[in-house]
């Protein structure tokens, strides 16, 4: 058997398919390359740096903790953590909190608190309903609640216990809740973020509450990606008026220091007890301090309030240029989470060249974006994005639609 030989530079595994750039600083919304070479960032890290990059505040707060304390386990009480846990209650209206690495260990932690609720209840077997095309994560649990079969493939036997349903179908739910007698959770993001920023009827949180509550089930939101501003209030769930009984975080809670959250309310919040789950490194005082000057910063800047408006703008000028254009199917959005979605039909070709082709286009262009779902241009920008870099964006990616349309269209 032959091997290919690993040269220098090259040891990383191949995970991943970068770009061929390399950044080296950022500064708010812009990124310079190892070349020089300045880019508008309108991903933010795929909702990471929703205050931009080496914000001064995060800066701060980063070589001060680091100068004090970086680590002492959960064997011990961590004032930090205990701040940002009453921080995060007070913005959300949830009772406790716990602290992990990733968006993934904050799923995988509600779903053992969803099967653990279903024992206590005398539910041998316990199943979670979760969604058609949503993204939970890649460990074993969370990639076999996605509902993402390319996530799947090859990882088999997927982790059993989870129900799949058609997001955004509220009679497909009730089907479910009147034949199975062992559902005890619901597990849902408010909006598709990897699925294509699909956004669901107005009413279908609200009525996923309503049979929650009706059948003594849990409602778990999944807010990875929709968290900490991005949609236009602290949470997307907020849009609604209601509260879940678990909610989990990552992604903008530390700014691109990794850190993630699982709220729960009171109901929830009692089901894990000492020896049930933990976390070398979760809630250390690096991360929560990062993450508590992270929400100082966005009420003091007021930058939920700028997400709605800049969202509503961005939304707005993308529908006025682009949507009456053949090619274009939708153009949907909430604060600054943005989807254009293009017809596959219409592009006759494949939407994986398709997507690698776009993304390639809009960084010539020093834009940096995304095509999710294959045919989806998805746009993050951070929350501090000024008007003229809001215009950028506009331009730049109507630009690049008309210029591939027309291509394709030949």
């Amino acid at each position: 058997m032959t091997t290919e030989r690993i040269t220098a530079g090259n040891h990383l595994m191949k995970t991943y398919a970068p770009l061929e750039v390399t950044f080296e600083r950022g500064e708010g919304a812009w990124l310079w390359d190892t070349n020089g070479q300045q880019y508008l960032d309108a991903l933010s890290g795929i909702a990471v740096c929703g205050l931009g990059h080496a914000h001064p505040a995060i800066t701060k707060t980063i070589n001060e903790q680091a100068a004090k304390l970086l680590h002492t386990s959960n064997l011990y009480q961590i004032d930090k953590q205990q701040h940002l846990a009453d921080q995060l209650c007070d913005i959300s209206g949830m009772s406790r909190v716990f602290f992990s690495n990733s968006g993934a260990e904050a799923n995988e932690a509600a779903i053992k608190i969803a099967r653990l609720f279903g024992h206590k209840n005398n539910i041998e077997n316990p199943n979670i309903i979760v969604m058609e095309n949503s993204f939970h994560g890649r460990t074993m649990a969370t990639l076999s609640a996605t509902g993402n079969r390319k996530v799947q493939a090859g990882f088999e036997p997927l982790v059993q216990g989870f129900i799949r349903a058609p997001y955004n179908n509220i009679g497909a739910i009730k089907n479910i809740a009147e034949n199975n007698n062992n559902v005890v959770a619901i597990l849902v993001e408010p909006i598709q973020g990897e699925g294509g920023i699909q956004i669901p009827e107005p009413d279908y949180l609200n009525q996923l509450r309503e049979i929650c509550d009706q059948k003594n089930w849990l409602l778990m939101l999944d807010e990875i990606q929709t968290g900490m501003g991005r949609t236009g209030e602290w949470f997307a769930f907020q849009h609604n008026k209601i509260q879940p009984d678990v909610m989990t975080l990552a992604k903008a809670l530390g700014n691109g220091v990794p850190i993630g959250a699982c709220l729960a309310n009171e109901k929830a919040g009692e089901v894990l007890q000492p020896g049930n789950h933990g976390s070398t490194f979760g809630g250390n005082p690096l991360m929560c301090a990062t993450a508590s000057t992270v929400i100082d910063t966005i009420k003091s800047k007021k930058l939920i309030a700028k997400a709605k408006h800049t969202g509503e703008y961005l939304l707005n000028s993308f529908k006025q240029k682009l949507a009456s254009l053949d090619g274009v199917r939708n153009i949907r959005g909430l604060g600054l989470m943005i989807g254009i979605e293009l017809d596959t039909a219409y592009l006759k070709h494949d939407c994986n060249e398709f997507a690698t082709e776009l993304v390639k286009l809009a960084l010539e262009k020093h834009l940096l974006i995304n095509v999710t779902a294959g045919n989806v241009i998805r746009l993050l920008p951070p929350l501090i994005i000024d008007q003229q870099q809001a215009d950028t964006i506009i331009n730049t990616v109507t630009e690049l639609v008309l210029n591939v349309l027309q291509k394709k269209a030949a």
